[in-house]
C-alpha cells in the first residue's frame, strides 16, 4: 500500500466526487471486494496518511492475510482485488508530488487547463520524468526530466528539473545561447530544447515556448 501512495497528494474535492465522506479532518469511504465477502474500510487524512481494514462481511472479523506473504490462490485474489481499489482510489483523487521545483507544476497546471492534458509518467524506473502528448496525433510536444545538473554542462551533481520542447530548427541556435536553455537533453537536439525549471528562466517565456511546440508538433 505504501508504494501505491508514495509521491502522492490527496486531492480532498476528488475524494468527495469519489464518494469519501468527510468525518473532521478525516474522510471515509468502503467498499465491496471478492462479490460481497469482503468489506474494505478506508481512512484519509491530508496530506496522505491512508488507513484500511478489511473485514469478513459474515463473520464482521478483520482479514489480513492479504497484506502478508501468505501464499493461494484466494488469498492472491483478496489482495489483488484490494490493490486494484487503492490504485483506483491513487488513480482519481490524489496527484504526483515527485518535482520540488514550482514552476515545473506550474506548467503542469498550464497544459491542463490551456489543451486539457495531463502529463503522464511512463516509467516506472524514472517516476520523476514525465511526458505530455497532443491528443490528435499522440506526438510528445512537452517532456519534463530530472537530470544532473553536470549533464547540462554545470560544475554540479544537483538534481534538477528541466522542460524538453520542440523548438522550430533555424531558431534553435539563437535559443541555446541563452543562459537558461540548453539543446535538448536525452532528444535530438536539432529539434528540441531543455529549459531549467529552477525559477532562474521565467515561467511566462516558458509558457510561449511550450505553445510553440504544441504547434510543431502537429506540422507533419
Amino acid at each position: 500500500m505504501e508504494n501505491i501512495f508514495k509521491n502522492k497528494k490527496v486531492i480532498p474535492k476528488k475524494l468527495q466526487k469519489f464518494g469519501f465522506k468527510k468525518n473532521g479532518s478525516k474522510y471515509l469511504y468502503q467498499e465491496n471486494i471478492m462479490n460481497g465477502e469482503f468489506l474494505v474500510k478506508i481512512e484519509i487524512s491530508e496530506p496522505n496518511i491512508v488507513k484500511t481494514q478489511t473485514v469478513e462481511t459474515d463473520s464482521g472479523e478483520l482479514y489480513t492475510l492479504h497484506l502478508t506473504d501468505s501464499d493461494g490462490t484466494f488469498v492472491g485474489k483478496v489482495r489483488e482485488e484490494y490493490n486494484n481499489l487503492l490504485q483506483k482510489i491513487a488513480q482519481n483523487c490524489f496527484e504526483n508530488t515527485v518535482f520540488k521545483f514550482k514552476n515545473t507544476y506550474k506548467v503542469i497546471d498550464y497544459i491542463k487547463n490551456k489543451y486539457g492534458d495531463d502529463v503522464e509518467y511512463l516509467w516506472e524506473k524514472f517516476p520523476d520524468n514525465a511526458v505530455a502528448r497532443r491528443s490528435d496525433n499522440s506526438k510528445w510536444y512537452l517532456a519534463i526530466l530530472t537530470v544532473g545538473k553536470n549533464r547540462l554542462g554545470f560544475d554540479s551533481d544537483e538534481s534538477v528539473e528541466v522542460i524538453d520542447l520542440r523548438a522550430d530548427k533555424d531558431a534553435l541556435p539563437e535559443l541555446i545561447r541563452q543562459d537558461n536553455i540548453f539543446p535538448g537533453y536525452h532528444m535530438n537536439k536539432k529539434h528540441w530544447i531543455s529549459i531549467l525549471l529552477d525559477g532562474s528562466a521565467d515561467i511566462n517565456e516558458i509558457y510561449r515556448y511550450i505553445d510553440e511546440s504544441y504547434i510543431l508538433a502537429k506540422k507533419k
